[in-house]
């Protein structure tokens, strides 16, 4: 789908990216715990990597008969769509798409619910309110956002990561007529700026000192809300501390 739904709240709650995370998933809705007035937003990229794919869909689509929730499309849903629909596997597989059948596999056969399908075919490529665009990927930063629609396919919106180039991040010097939210990009901390918001922070790289959270972040208010999917001893990682000692190495 192309098009956009109309806003019907001014409150959201944007959520990164979750890769078959269902228990950082189900810990951070609990964090959250969503009032009535806030819309949740999530910005694609459901399954693959993570262990419980399957799962993760259930539980939005349980989700969304008690809450207002908008899903986008993100890239990984676009490749299991090509697989479905066509047959592509070997790109998906090798990103990530073996660990989601395995997650719909039983008796060694491979069952994917028809509720799942239509959940994929229903994301938006993007949501566009008065103040906020979401999206997964991102835009063309020195475009507006009414060019870059004109411009960019809905496929490309799921992939862009142009307005991550370290230039337009420290001048800021983005063309869109409202801040765009998304994902798609794992990053450290999440990227707050005045038009720019971007929270994947890598929840499916637990592995990971400087990644494996699942970020979300209440608008208007720019509250974040984390949960940590590391070990306890990853957990105490600090991006700060581990950035100066980067720094301190490179200048010797």
């Amino acid at each position: 789908m192309t098009d956009t739904k109309p806003a019907t709240a001014q409150k959201f709650v944007a959520i990164g990216d979750i890769h078959g995370c269902l228990s950082p998933l189900q810990a951070l809705i609990d964090k959250l715990a969503p009032s009535s007035d806030e819309t949740l937003v999530f910005l694609g990229d459901y399954i693959d990597r993570g262990p419980d794919s399957k799962g993760v869909i259930d539980y939005l689509l349980t989700l969304k008969e008690t809450h207002p929730c908008i899903f986008l499309m993100g890239n990984h849903e676009v490749m299991m769509l090509e697989y479905i629909d066509f047959g592509r596997a070997a790109g998906w597989i090798i990103n990530g798409g073996k660990a989601t059948l395995a997650s719909y596999t039983l008796n060694d056969e491979i069952h994917i619910p028809e509720s799942h399908i239509e959940f994929l075919r229903n994301c938006l490529y993007y949501y566009d309110t008065e103040k906020y665009f979401f999206v997964h990927g991102g835009l063309k930063p020195t475009r507006s956002i009414a060019e870059n629609l004109q411009l960019l396919s809905p496929i490309d919106l799921v992939w862009e990561r142009d307005h991550l180039n370290p230039h337009h991040l420290f001048y800021e010097d983005y063309a869109w007529e409202k801040t765009v939210v998304c994902g798609h990009t794992p990053c450290p901390e999440p990227i707050i700026k005045d038009k720019l918001i971007s929270i994947d922070t890598g929840c499916v790289y637990n592995y990971s000192p400087e990644l494996g959270r699942l970020t979300a972040i209440r608008l208007p208010s720019l509250e974040t809300v984390q949960v940590d999917n590391r070990s306890p001893k990853l957990s105490k990682f600090s991006f700060a501390s581990w950035l100066k000692a980067k720094i301190s190495a490179a200048e010797r």
